[in-house]
């Protein structure tokens, strides 16, 4: 009796965050039919470009207008490559829907006619927004009293890939999410192909750590990696994003968009395969529980590299959510000094505007002589004797309550033009409405996922 050998699957990603490059998936979109042409199977593209502030703001977009709330390079991103996806039989698989999915979707399939396409089966994923006010007690009961008195602007919990699975099973060409875990863009359209079973944790895990190195575009392929005479990249300006294909037990081969700069090697992946990952031993993500202390990387060639050896482990019975509420104000100035004593003369302005503002607690940062470490409170500045630097950037910021007492530093920062020190120049200032978070975690019961199939507008 003879097994055969299941069909392929390939995944590309062409974002890795909200702003990433809009070009991006061209290369991935005919790297992605090249495969298809060369040796079957499936294929999809994702997009991923959430992060936590990312859907806070997407809600106040919404708020202030119904119809938005989405991914803003949403067309700028999906238009070049929709034709070419639909008639290729190349899914896509996106949380681009941010807080509104249902308008994003429905702007893909207006996409669709302008470009004389038939209209998309497009599926709408729902769950992960806890916001409305019937929720208010979910999350007081898990993440405590203090609820009651935020002004929230966003509550999602992090959902995984069941409903993205079970879309695409039913038909869908596009998945169009909100808060899905980054992994699950992924492990979706692997748990629609291979039918893995609900428990099966060690292709489970496999494939959500593709997802992983997947899921920041072009780090994995030397974006964020590169560093100048320690990890030299080739043409960075032209760095490709990446393209795995998945195997039927979760494993996994990691590459690049052909005709691209960039690099796909053990270095790199194994950089973003330990990224924001706290316990190795035990990532914790929606879908499963993954176990990469013991897994293997192995470079097969050029810009080629397979990862195997990830395990599983029974998922837990909890989702995080995290809740987004308003916070007052965040007030921003900055004022350039150069030339001999510059930095002196920075510091000086920094005493100034301390000396003009006593009730407000600055964040000080001398850019270009010490502005990257963690000193809110001022140490470090204060312990640093002066240097030397010839070219320093002031930056001075606060958290205000009230706008009133952020526009107060604006103003002191402004100042600094004519009453001193000497020879600062290109002030600019900024009042920006702050976003705090509050994480916690809610029973995986309390969270209903579904999808729907949007009907053809």
């Amino acid at each position: 009796m003879t097994t055969s050998t299941p069909a392929p699957l390939f995944i590309g990603c062409a974002a890795g965050f909200s702003g990433d490059r809009v070009d991006a998936a061209g290369p991935v979109v005919d790297t992605l039919i090249t495969r298809l042409v060369e040796r079957g199977g499936s294929a999809c593209l994702i997009f991923e470009t959430l992060a936590e502030r990312t859907l806070a703001l997407a809600q106040l977009r919404r708020r202030a207008d119904p119809q938005a709330g989405y991914e803003p390079l949403l067309e700028l991103m999906l238009r070049p490559v929709l034709t070419r996806c639909l008639q290729h039989g190349i899914r896509i698989v996106s949380n681009f829907g941010a807080a509104n999915p249902r308008a994003a979707a429905q702007l893909i399939q207006r996409m669709a006619r302008e470009l004389g396409l038939p209209t998309p089966r497009v599926a709408v994923i729902h769950g992960d927004d806890l916001s409305a006010p019937a929720q208010r007690a979910l999350l007081r009961t898990h993440l405590g009293i203090q609820v009651d008195a935020l002004q929230i602007a966003s509550a999602n919990a992090y959902i995984g890939a069941e409903p993205i699975a079970a879309a695409l099973r039913a038909g869908a060409q596009i998945v169009v999410a909100g808060r899905v875990a980054d992994p699950s863009l992924t492990l979706g359209p692997a748990l629609a192909h291979y039918d893995w079973r609900a428990d099966d944790w060690d292709a489970l895990a496999g494939a959500t750590m593709a997802g992983h190195l997947l899921e920041c575009g072009a780090q994995v392929c030397g974006g964020y990696f590169a560093d100048p005479g320690y990890k030299d990249v080739p043409d960075l300006a032209q760095v490709g994003f990446p393209v795995a294909e998945i195997d039927a037990r979760g494993g996994c081969i990691i590459g690049k968009a052909e005709g691209t700069g960039g690099l796909v090697n053990l270095a790199s992946v194994k950089e973003q395969l330990l990224y924001e990952v706290h316990d190795p031993a035990a990532y914790l993500t929606p879908d499963v529980v993954a176990d990469i202390s013991n897994a293997e990387v192995e470079q097969l060639g050029p810009d080629r590299v397979a990862l195997r050896g990830v395990r599983g482990h029974a998922r837990t019975g909890t989702l995080k959510v995290n809740v987004c509420h308003e916070g007052g104000w965040l007030a921003e100035g900055e004022i350039s000094y150069a030339g001999p004593r510059a930095e002196a003369r920075a510091r000086l302005a920094a005493e100034v505007l301390r000396q003009r503002l006593p009730a407000h607690t600055l964040r000080i940062d001398l850019i270009g002589a010490l502005s990257v470490m963690g000193d809110d409170n001022g140490t470090l500045l204060q312990a640093t004797p002066a240097g030397m630097a010839r070219d320093v950037r002031l930056r001075v910021a606060a958290a205000c309550a009230e706008r009133a007492q952020a526009e107060q530093l604006t103003r002191e920062v402004t100042a600094l033009y004519t009453c001193g020190p000497a020879g600062g120049g290109g002030v600019r200032t900024t009042l920006t409405p702050r976003l705090n978070t509050l994480s916690g975690l809610v029973p995986r019961e309390a969270v209903p996922v579904s999808f729907e199939m949007l009907e053809a507008a």
